[in-house]
């Protein structure tokens, strides 16, 4: 399935329905009267966070959505129907923009959670609404009242227990591949990860879920390389792995670049929990594993983890942090809720 992370569509509710003005006229009844019934209610369009979703592909080509109006109320005090509410699907992560692209209108962050984004106009009274005392005969009946409209954004930042982070070609791709069923593309040229990726990787008897996000460059919070789009993923990220490519001269540089990039996007990035891992040590001498890990760990005053995607040598020491660093997080979330 194809990755949309954006998609801008259209919604309108229903109209309510009209309200009748009818009257009995049944034999044998000497004072009629009216019995013209109320107009039924328009349908809502309703945002619906549901599991198993990871993209807004569904809504690149079916951007229209229009709930049904409300029925017309009948003679003999016979209510219209409600009508059709319209249902979106979305996966747990989408936040709700107006047309302006600015003012947030709903965040869904929560599998089940529903959200009416367009209440459906209520239906008109008919004229049995109006007899009165003093106004037998009232003749007078309701045209439904409007639904509503409006263009919206629809933004997916996904949710992620862990976030790998890292310049193109540090590894990300393949470390996601060797630890989870997921198979992004990999290839030795940068930015063969155009999208963000998700998958499920089990350290012992528990699971959490990491997001591969696409390489980030100096200058990706102004836009450059694939941009801030990105960077929004990992807003959502319990904490970060920063992988750094042993095999490349200038480590700390590297290392620096996207902290920085994590620091000028804002959004508290950079204060996330983050274990940082010097990748790709299959390819290394101990000697350099050694040079490189002090560096880093000098630099970033942390403990830098040896690793390698390709070999396995040190993942699961690796994964089994993460799993105590995603547990710790889950945690704290639990006693702030």
């Amino acid at each position: 399935m194809k990755f949309l992370d954006q998609a801008k569509i259209y919604v309108r509710s229903g109209n309510g329905g009209a309200g009748s003005a009818g009257f009995r006229r049944e034999k044998f009844i000497e004072f009629g009267g009216p019995d013209g019934g109320d107009g039924g209610k328009g349908g809502d369009v309703i945002l619906e966070c549901v599991d198993g979703l990871n993209t807004l592909i569904d809504y690149r080509y079916s951007q229209h959505f229009k709930a049904e109006t409300g029925h017309h109320g009948m003679g003999s005090q016979r209510t219209g129907g409600a009508g059709k509410d319209v249902v979106l699907r979305l996966p747990r992560g989408t936040q709700v923009f107006a047309e302006d692209n600015e003012t947030l209108l709903v965040d869904l962050t929560k599998i089940g959670q529903r959200i009416v984004l367009a209440k459906g106009g209520d239906g008109g009274y008919g004229n049995l609404h109006y007899k009165s005392s003093t106004n037998r005969a009232p003749r007078r009946a309701d045209k439904g009242w409007p639904g509503e409209e409006r263009w919206v954004w629809l933004r997916l930042k996904l949710i992620a227990d862990i976030g790998l982070v890292g310049l193109p070609n540090a590894g990300k791709s393949t470390f996601l591949s060797a630890t989870s069923n997921a198979r992004p593309k990999i290839a030795d040229y940068p930015f063969t990860t155009l999208h963000p990726g998700l998958g499920v990787v089990k350290a012992g008897d528990r699971e959490f879920v990491m997001a591969d996000i696409p390489g980030l460059i100096e200058g990706a919070h102004e836009g450059a390389g694939l941009g801030t789009r990105f960077l929004g993923h990992v807003e959502r990220c319990r904490a970060l792995l920063h992988l750094v490519d042993g095999t490349q001269d200038d480590v700390v540089g590297a290392y620096r670049t996207v902290r920085g990039e994590l620091k000028a996007y804002g959004g508290n990035l950079a204060r996330k929990k983050e274990l940082l891992a010097l990748n790709k040590i299959d390819a290394m001498t101990a000697e350099e594993i050694e040079a490189k890990r002090a560096l880093l760990a000098k630099a970033s005053r942390k403990s830098v983890y040896v690793i390698s995607g390709v070999s396995g040598q040190g993942v699961q020491p690796l994964l089994h942090e993460l799993l105590k660093l995603v547990e710790k997080q889950r945690d704290s979330t639990r006693e702030a809720a």
